[in-house]
């Protein structure tokens, strides 16, 4: 596998993956691992406590030297360092059980770490508060350059990641080099909305795709006619869903092809397949708003794409990697085939030529989002040259 493997479970190697090509440094990386490596021998579940312990450490001595950076003036280089300490907090608040000790407080500071970056180094992204039927979708808003109106894209999240690592994954950058502005959401069931807001997952994603495309069309610089939506991980549910039942949407795609994450369930509740976080079970019940299991498995019933897909007409890409080891590639070739009415349909699956063939590309994301950038440039009108 292409995967960077330092320790002996999956799911430890995947939050450093991620870390890894959301802007970590190797050196950082490797100062934070090395003292908990004997701690993921015992699973993926038993050592996050030392983990976390590790990561909010390197995330609290980058504040301070960011701090002695900003008392010379020199922002721009404490915004660098604010960005990796923001990125290592939500990586240690990311691998910690619901409840757990010191998870909140993490959360906070990785937020207010962020946002003080973000103010420092005067970096491209707008936070926005999308209105729902209840509570507000918490959004960044990346603007292409020059006037407007431009083209959007709607960028969502996994069962697991927060709107900050969807723009740490650089696609809002890539999509605004070609002219696209890309506004990433904490839907509910996912980061600010279910963290602060108690909001859970709602497997109808046109209930608040369309909430967020209203709200793109009060922008001024956006073109009410050339809005798309993607989705990263289990945002290839969400996704698919919302262009097939929001006729604004007017390009789609599926950054991993999630299209019956029901069966997935079942599936690793055999032991098939790997999890995404540690404490999986109990992360997918909060995030469902589930007591118990019966009740989670209950409500995820509409976790499943086929008989839907028919509805989409319009452009639409699938994007999988061929060794994903959470999401069989099976389903790429199931929402490939489903998407009998649209225009333009495309099927891209990453193989070991190129990289990115893990679970949306968490061995090589510059694949996908290369690849998902060129999309939605030339189906929304943007440039790709």
């Amino acid at each position: 596998m292409a995967l960077f493997e330092y320790f002996p479970n999956y799911i430890w190697n995947l939050s450093v993956a991620i870390a890894m090509e959301s802007g970590g440094r190797i050196g950082e990386i490797v100062d934070m691992c090395q003292p908990i490596r004997d701690a993921a021998a015992s699973g993926a579940d038993a050592g996050t406590p030392q983990f976390m312990a590790q990561w909010v450490a390197m995330g609290d001595k980058l504040i301070e030297l960011a701090g002695e950076d900003e008392a010379k003036g020199r922002a721009i280089s404490a915004s660098n360092k604010l960005e990796r300490a923001a990125l290592y907090l939500f990586t240690a608040e990311r691998m910690q059980g619901h409840g757990h000790p010191g998870r909140q407080a993490t959360y906070a500071k990785a937020r207010e770490t962020f946002d003080r970056s973000t103010v420092l180094g005067k970096i491209n992204r707008e936070r926005a508060e999308i209105p729902l039927e209840k509570g507000t979708m918490p959004a960044l808003f990346t603007r292409a350059p020059g006037e407007g109106p431009h083209p959007v894209v709607v960028y969502c999240n996994g069962l697991d990641s927060c709107k900050e690592l969807l723009y740490w994954s650089r696609l809002p950058e890539a999509l605004a080099r070609r002219g696209v502005s890309t506004l990433c959401v904490d839907q509910p069931g996912s980061g600010e909305a279910l963290r602060l807001q108690d909001l859970p997952v709602d497997p109808h994603s046109e209930s608040w795709a369309s909430k967020a495309v209203d709200w793109l069309e009060q922008q001024a610089d956006v073109d009410p006619k050339r809005i798309g939506m993607t989705g990263i991980s289990l945002g290839g549910h969400f996704a698919p869903r919302a262009v097939a039942y929001e006729p604004r949407f007017a390009s789609g795609a599926a950054w991993g092809a999630n299209h019956n994450w029901r069966e997935v369930q079942d599936r690793r509740l055999q032991r098939e397949g790997e999890n995404p976080v540690p404490h999986y079970w109990a992360h997918v019940m909060w995030a469902f708003g589930a007591k118990n299991m019966d009740e989670f498995l209950e409500k995820s019933k509409g976790m499943n794409l086929n008989g839907h897909m028919d509805r989409i007409r319009v452009p639409f890409l699938v994007a999988h990697g061929a060794q994903d080891r959470q999401i069989s590639v099976s389903y790429a070739e199931d929402l490939y085939e489903q998407l009998e009415n649209s225009p333009r349909r495309e099927k891209v699956i990453f193989t070991a030529r190129e990289g990115g063939v893990e679970h949306v590309g968490a061995d090589n994301m510059s694949y996908g989002r290369d690849c998902i950038a060129d999309w939605f440039a030339e189906t929304l009108g943007g440039r790709t040259a």
